[in-house]
């Protein structure tokens, strides 16, 4: 153990909380990828669950920030606390905003794209709980750097998922407010691997700090 990390006070409250929240944010994914692979009659139980999640993850992440008020001394810089607890409950948002899409958009046809980023999404979710799971000790530094190693390159296939995906969809559907509707799904989707790479720079970022 390095001499910064004898320094870092033990903290009892904050990483729990962190746990928590990736934990849920795993939930959350794993029913997003259930949700994007059901048939549209069974989607409606499976989006209530998600909205259950969000608002799950939103009483975390206020707790985290109530917890970042009353303490005057963190186990890292208050702004990385800040930052992660915010990219977390980020991810979370835009898994909540497409499940919401496919609903109020009466998707019916699930594309191979959304499938897909679903996927990587749950991946990135689980790789950031790996992370946050080993920040409290620091012990396992190498196992946090592979994790946001794998977070980084879901990320890069994701866009490219994305990229195709969109070239896919203004080649193949005809009629306009489709075209908008799948590629607003897409967009929040891709846009929730974006969210996941930021939490895993923010560990990153504590990492080069603290370990």
């Amino acid at each position: 153990m390095g001499f910064l990390q004898l320094l870092l006070p033990r903290d009892r409250k904050f990483f729990p909380l962190f746990e928590q929240a990736t934990e849920n944010l795993v939930k959350a994914s794993k029913v997003l990828v259930e949700l994007v692979n059901t048939a549209p009659e069974k989607r409606k139980e499976l989006i209530k669950e998600i909205e259950h999640l969000e608002h799950t993850g939103d009483n975390i992440t206020h707790l985290i920030f109530n917890e970042l008020g009353r303490n005057f001394i963190t186990p890292f810089d208050r702004e990385d606390i800040h930052a992660l607890a915010s990219d977390i409950d980020d991810v979370l948002d835009f898994i909540h905003g497409s499940a919401k899409r496919i609903d109020l958009y009466k998707v019916t046809e699930i594309s191979d794209s959304i499938t897909m980023l679903a996927d990587c999404i749950l991946k990135g979710a689980i790789e950031l709980n790996v992370a946050v799971k080993h920040l409290e000790n620091m012990k396992d530094i190498s196992i946090i750097k592979e994790a946001c190693v794998k977070i980084n390159s879901l990320e890069n296939h994701a866009d490219d998922v994305f990229n195709m995906g969109i070239a896919r969809l203004f080649e193949e559907e005809k009629d306009p407010i489709n075209i908008i509707k799948l590629k607003e799904i897409l967009s929040a989707l891709e846009t929730a691997t974006d969210k996941c790479e930021d939490a895993a720079n923010t560990v990153q970022s504590i990492l080069v700090k603290y370990a």
